[in-house]
């Protein structure tokens, strides 16, 4: 690679006045040299602004062509580093851009939200193990787990519903909670009644 100061010789029909440091364009195979010298850079910076790792040869390419429409006009004095993020950068942002119109829209072709045959079926059954569980506990406290774990009402709710105190709500939840994992248990042990 030719030094970034370097004098070249004037061609046929170029001005023999030349600047020292004054930057010539180089030719191509120097900007492939320099794309491959900062090729690992370029492949961390993209990853760090989010490409998907799918996209990221292709992201790659549109900097190269960057890099190499620029060529002839970079300061190849100043560092290049900068330079490529901001490529990389808005090369990152317009391919967003472009995924973003070209995405099909979530209701064009909507899936089917219902639940399959086994899906259902799992959940009848679930159901069905849970109301038989609930009929093993006594009523007491049957009626304070479904308050709050079936319904969602707070302890401060119930308690003041059944008329009673936090402690004693609390105390029948536990209770009710732990009669009702054996119950489950078993039927699961034993199976459904038919």
């Amino acid at each position: 690679m030719s030094s970034l100061h370097s004098i070249r010789p004037a061609r046929q029909g170029e001005s023999g006045a030349r600047l020292l440091g004054a930057r010539q364009p180089e030719p191509a195979g120097d900007c492939i040299e320099v794309f491959e010298r900062e090729l690992d850079y370029l492949f961390s910076t993209l990853q760090r602004l989010g490409a998907p790792r799918a996209d990221i040869d292709d992201l790659l390419q549109d900097i190269f062509l960057v890099l190499h429409r620029h060529w002839p006009t970079l300061d190849l004095a100043r560092p290049l580093r900068p330079w490529l993020f901001g490529v990389a950068f808005r090369v990152v942002r317009a391919h967003r851009r472009r995924r973003a119109r070209e995405s099909p829209w979530g209701g064009l072709d909507p899936e089917d939200a219902s639940d399959g045959p086994d899906r259902t079926l799992e959940r009848q059954e679930s159901l069905a193990v849970l109301w038989l569980a609930l009929e093993h506990i006594p009523s007491v406290r049957r009626s304070v787990v479904m308050k709050h774990d079936i319904e969602g009402l707070e302890i401060v709710d119930i308690a003041r519903q059944l008329s009673m105190k936090k402690f004693g709500v609390y105390a029948r939840l536990y209770k009710g909670r732990k009669e009702l994992a054996f119950a489950m248990r078993r039927i699961l042990r034993d199976g459904l009644p038919t």
